[in-house]
């Protein structure tokens, strides 16, 4: 290597021509040979060392930031495999930014165990391999990093790494290696050589990199990734590290509720409705869930702050709750989770998929304890985070007795919980959507039919699934056909006599494929009421789908729409209304029209149905036409 006469390692070259696919090989000593028809031929991988480590150092990572924790990691490592041997051995780490250093350079110093010049030509030399903790003879499960890649982190904002390391009483070690992908090692000089274990790792900056290695920068970054650490962290004397974590790390130990919600409000920005403490042994994870005050998108995830050992892993971590606890912002440190190679996210395994389902468990059992000693605190949850409640309640049971107890819903005789509502009226009926809700509910409660709005997020759904818990549970799904067979039918002299009008009402809107009855209802007040059964409204459907589909389609629209022949929209004429009666009194056909037709149209208003441009022309014109019989001299359009 120029200027100092080590050994240099880059990646082997191809030889000229050799392209992959000739059967002219080359064997171990360069030397090229043909091989024999039939014979397999094996390779080794031309790789571009210094393609490698951009990739690695550029790709790998999503910020720049992740050197300091990279650093810290190796370091913290490092003195936890010494600590193993020597329990009294100093735990230290001392990060000198370039402002202390005063020659550019940013220096991170260790009193970790250290490593042999073998050490490192193994661990800092040969990208890809995890063989830290073997090298070192300490189990996997004690080390922070276990990729063997964390020190290419450091090239996002260096073009040079000097590691200086010694290991018990061996000779001093210097490594140095380039962002263009070549190293050198040597013993290092009198001068340069550690009086005690542990590595010095120097990173002569990027032009570009200034920012990330000022003093305040990694200061915070030090606190950021490694507060929590259990060992001395400072950078020049400013400590770092903050001791343990604020929660209980002892499964069943008490949690201080107060310093929870003040830690929450001092890192999170919010004091929390309710604090769950967590636990799943078998992942040697402890932590908190916060329980968010105010209600979130459940599709926006906001991620959760993992540590893994006590070193923070990702601010934004996800999948760590099962999707219906978005109400939940965790804070936990684990043990044994295993984060993605770049240590900033969590590994999907069996063991992330186990501690899902217990703190999801976990969560749950927090809720029943809510509805069983705190009614009145799981009253004002529901108010907030129902989303969530309901969402767990579509496949918990337990979660749905708890919404059928506790959370009011929507009823056309007030607003009533589930088993308040079976209570009181039997039977639980229900609209299964919000327009069939509107359109129905006034006119069903005037005919003493009691009905729950299902039209809200998961409220049909849970509605259905209740008997499946609850077998003594009635539920039935109103249809308009439930409120015509209460209202009351003519007698027969009053139909005779009202023959003539219906044929002109029914004249009047045929084109629409409305049939008119008259009927005797209450409210009195309501004249007239749009009825349209499931029937109906999936024909119309087809309709509007046929009008926009092509040739081919539109033939199987129309071999379905004629595969069921539809049941009729229904206008339901109040014989008790005074100004249906009225109307029913008029003897000029054309008039009787106009006056249907308005009435129609106001059906169609008041059950908030949605007005199809037919109806919308049918409105005008009935108002013209009014209007042009009302004053005299104007004619309709």
């Amino acid at each position: 290597m120029p200027g100092d006469g080590a050994p240099c390692t880059r990646s082997r070259v191809k030889p000229p021509g050799d392209n992959g696919t000739d059967t002219v090989g080359a064997d171990r000593y360069g030397e090229r040979r043909k091989s024999e028809p039939g014979a397999r031929l094996d390779r080794t991988f031309q790789v571009d060392l210094r393609g490698v480590v951009d990739l690695l150092s550029h790709h790998l990572y999503g910020s720049p930031r992740v050197y300091v924790r990279e650093l810290l990691q190796n370091a913290v490592d490092a003195i936890t495999a010494r600590r193993s041997a020597e329990p009294e051995a100093p735990a230290r780490v001392r990060v000198e930014p370039p402002e202390l250093t005063g020659d550019g350079t940013l220096r991170v110093h260790d009193t970790g165990i250290g490593l042999t010049e073998a050490q490192v030509h193994e661990l800092l030399a040969t990208i890809g391999r995890s063989s830290k903790r073997d090298e070192l003879g300490f189990s996997r499960h004690e080390f922070l990093g276990q990729f063997g890649i964390g020190l290419l982190s450091c090239f996002l904002v260096a073009d040079e790494i000097r590691v200086v390391t010694r290991h018990g009483d061996e000779p001093t070690v210097l490594w140095t290696g380039w962002s263009d992908g070549r190293y050198a090692v040597r013993i290092a000089e009198p001068e340069q050589a550690r009086n005690e274990p542990g590595t010095t790792v120097t990173l002569v900056p990027r032009r570009d990199a200034d920012q990330w290695l000022g003093v305040p920068t990694v200061t915070e970054l030090a606190r950021l990734y490694g507060g929590l650490l259990p060992v001395d962290v400072r950078v020049g004397d400013t400590p770092t590290t903050s001791g343990p974590p604020p929660w209980p790390t002892t499964p069943g130990a008490p949690a201080d509720r107060a310093a929870l919600q003040r830690y929450a409000q001092e890192l999170l920005g919010f004091v929390p409705f309710d604090v769950v403490p967590l636990s799943v042994p078998e992942a040697g994870l402890t932590g908190v869930a916060f329980i968010l005050p105010a209600a979130v998108n459940p599709a926006a995830r906001a991620g959760h702050r993992v540590y893994l050992k006590r070193m923070l892993l990702s601010e934004h971590a996800d999948g760590l709750l099962p999707e219906w606890a978005f109400f939940a912002h965790c804070v936990v440190d684990a043990s044994e989770l295993r984060p993605t190679a770049s240590r900033e996210a969590l590994y999907e395994d069996a063991l992330l998929t186990s501690v899902r389902e217990a703190l999801g468990d976990q969560i749950r059992g927090w809720l029943v304890r809510l509805a069983k000693h705190d009614p009145r605190r799981l009253g004002e949850f529901l108010q907030v985070h129902h989303l969530g409640v309901k969402a767990l309640a579509m496949h918990d049971d337990e979660m749905l007795r708890l919404v059928d107890q506790w959370w009011p819903m929507d009823t056309n005789v007030g607003t009533l919980t589930l088993a308040e509502f079976r209570q009181r009226h039997g039977v639980l009926r229900y609209a299964a959507s919000l327009d069939e809700f509107r359109q129905l509910a006034a006119v069903a409660a005037a005919q003493d039919l009691a009905v729950v709005n299902g039209g809200y997020t998961y409220d049909t759904e849970l509605i259905e699934r209740l008997p499946a818990v609850d077998r003594s549970v009635l539920i039935e799904r109103l249809e308009p056909s439930d409120l015509t067979t209460r209202f009351e039918i003519l007698d027969p002299a009053t139909e005779l006599a009202l023959r003539p009008f219906r044929t002109a009402a029914q004249r009047a809107l045929e084109r629409l494929g409305c049939e008119v009855v008259i009927r005797a209802y209450d409210p009195v007040s309501l004249p007239a009421l749009y009825l349209v059964s499931r029937s109906a409204a999936f024909h119309d459907q087809l309709a509007a789908s046929r009008d926009r589909a092509d040739e081919l389609w539109g033939g199987v629209l129309d071999a379905l729409a004629a595969s069921a022949p539809p049941d009729r929209p229904q206008l339901v004429l109040n014989h008790r209304n005074p100004l249906v009666r009225r109307v029913t009194t008029l003897a000029d056909p054309e008039l009787v029209g106009l006056a249907v037709e308005a009435l129609y149209g106001q059906a169609l208003l008041l059950g908030h149905h949605p007005i199809r441009a037919a109806d919308a022309a049918l409105l005008n014109s009935s108002f013209l036409g009014l209007l042009g019989r009302a004053v005299p001299g104007e004619t309709r359009d």
